[in-house]
């Protein structure tokens, strides 16, 4: 049986291509048994669902405001985009890493010839170790572009359950221990009220201090900004108990002009771009393709939000 399904704020070609192939059937909201939301945040969404929905897939990964505000509810099945950008953003966050440990922001605003100043502290990723913490769908793409070159993992996850490719697993509870280990870490979890600010000063200084003379790490940030003490960040970006910062995600955002951040040759800063537009849009037409697909045949859906997680 087809099923019917509605698409707002307003659909694009690769979503109807997407319906088309899954053998569903675009109709109005108040027909329709699943709602496909291609906008980016609630702006827009409707007040009231019908009661004959019996699911919405949204567009977002991250998902903590619709939570917050209580739009996801337990009379239906939610599902976000969870995994469907992760190769994406891994992509993104190898960048800004390898952009940090070759300091590219340093030289790229300089008006001079800085190898004298610079070269002793210009890094490679071959040999280093990465603490990925929130080793979800994003931190498993990543880890095997840093395998190739040269770098181990350390995962950090919830459950301390082992991540393919990396050489430790760790539980959050041991955050810490992974960040006194590692000489970067890629933040790539989920925000929820538990990862709320989980990088602090505290949790800084650890990344920093190796007692064998290594130097001090860079952090990265493709997750959210609300995982990140901003200004504890820029108090250990000035004190040099980090090397150095990779953001493509800030609390709040967008970064407000005049920010420090802005001002420090140590940070790569980019505006929220990881998952860029074209291949964000076709990656979510494949994730409802494949939804539908599973709705229709009443198998378990993709990326199905659980409040419990908050995620």
């Amino acid at each position: 049986m087809t099923v019917n399904v509605a698409v707002l704020p307003e659909t694009t070609p690769l979503i109807d291509e997407a319906i088309r192939s899954a053998g569903a059937t675009q109709v109005a909201l108040s027909d329709a048994r699943a709602l496909i939301w291609t906008g980016s945040n609630q702006s827009g969404f409707p007040d009231q669902l019908p009661e004959t929905l019996e699911w919405v897939q949204l567009k977002s990964a991250g998902v903590q405001p619709w939570i917050t505000s209580g739009t996801v509810d337990l009379s239906r099945r939610w599902t976000s985009a969870v995994g469907a950008y992760s190769e994406d953003v891994a992509e993104h966050a190898l960048a800004l890493l390898l952009g940090s440990l070759r300091q590219l922001t340093v030289h790229a605003r300089a008006k001079t010839w800085l190898k004298s100043e610079t070269w002793n502290t210009v890094r490679s990723l071959r040999g280093r170790t990465v603490a990925i913490i929130g080793a979800g769908s994003i931190g498993r793409a990543v880890i095997p572009a840093l395998s190739t070159l040269g770098a181990s993992v350390i995962a950090v996850n919830r459950s301390g359950r082992p991540v393919e490719g990396a050489s430790r697993t760790v539980a959050a509870d041991g955050l810490e221990s992974a960040l006194l280990d590692a000489d970067d870490a890629i933040l790539a979890g989920s925000s929820t009220e538990d990862t709320h600010r989980l990088i602090g000063a505290e949790q800084l200084r650890a990344l920093g201090s190796h007692s064998d003379g290594r130097t001090p790490g860079v952090l990265i940030n493709v997750a959210r900004g609300d995982l990140l003490d901003t200004d504890a960040l820029i108090e250990a970006l000035r004190s040099g108990t980090i090397a150095g910062a990779g953001l493509d995600v800030f609390d709040p955002e967008p970064l407000e002009d005049g920010n420090p951040l802005w001002d420090l040759d140590t940070v790569l800063l980019t505006p929220h771009i990881a998952n860029p537009k074209h291949s964000m849009e076709q990656s979510f037409a494949r994730l409802v393709a494949e939804n539908l697909r599973r709705f229709t045949a009443d198998e378990e859906l993709q990326a199905l939000i659980d409040l419990d997680r908050g995620y």
